[in-house]
């Protein structure tokens, strides 16, 4: 197993780009940054590429056109961070906050969640498939286009989730809250797999009942 990079010493307060910048270059490789506060800060174009964020706070940050490839976050919160035209080949979330994060025009082969908070957020055309999806909380957010072809969902929810366009062919959908979705919404599950139950709550919106 691949050890974690160097750990570099959080500072005292809010971080500032210039902080990170230097940190990075004595280092000239990866690092991992536990416990920083980064909130609101701009970081676009930065390479982050390889590096660990563990335990951050950066609400707000702006990584457009980062190269986050093999990153990490853990335990963070990054609710509403930007991450517009930003390398994401292989980068893993987990056990993270991002309500009202934006993925757009990212470059996210091999992007993963992973017990992750997506409440609101803009993931629109990001291709989920054949993965195994464990505790992605996606009410709410903006699932236009995206692919989720064969992926398994545990312990997830879809709930009020904008759908549109995406594919769910092969998916098993049987371990996520498909709630708020209408019987006229249902063909864009079509091909997915639903429980006895999930259909049952389905015509129940149409005052169906299933015995």
């Amino acid at each position: 197993m691949t050890e974690d990079p160097p750990v570099v010493p959080a500072p005292d307060g809010r971080a500032d780009r210039d902080t990170i910048e230097a940190a990075l270059a004595r280092a000239e490789g990866p690092l991992t940054f536990s416990g920083w506060a980064l909130h609101g800060l701009d970081l676009s174009a930065l390479d982050l590429s390889g590096c660990i964020f563990e335990r951050c706070r950066g609400a707000g940050v702006d990584f457009s056109a980062c190269d986050l490839s093999e990153a990490a976050f853990r335990n963070s919160d990054f609710n509403n961070a930007v991450f517009r035209r930003t390398k994401l080949a292989s980068t893993h979330f987990s056990d993270c906050k991002l309500t009202g994060i934006q993925v757009s025009a990212a470059s996210a082969l091999g992007l993963v969640f992973v017990r992750c908070l997506l409440i609101a957020a803009q993931l629109r055309g990001l291709s989920f498939r054949r993965q195994d999806l464990d505790g992605l909380d996606f009410q709410d957010a903006d699932l236009s286009e995206a692919d989720f072809r064969e992926a398994v969902l545990t312990n997830c929810s879809l709930r009020d989730a904008h759908v549109a366009r995406a594919r769910f062919e092969g998916a098993d959908l049987r371990g996520a809250d498909l709630g708020g979705l209408k019987l006229a919404d249902a063909g864009r599950f079509r091909g997915a797999t639903i429980s006895k139950a999930q259909a049952a709550d389905l015509l129940s919106g149409l005052g169906l009942r299933v015995s």
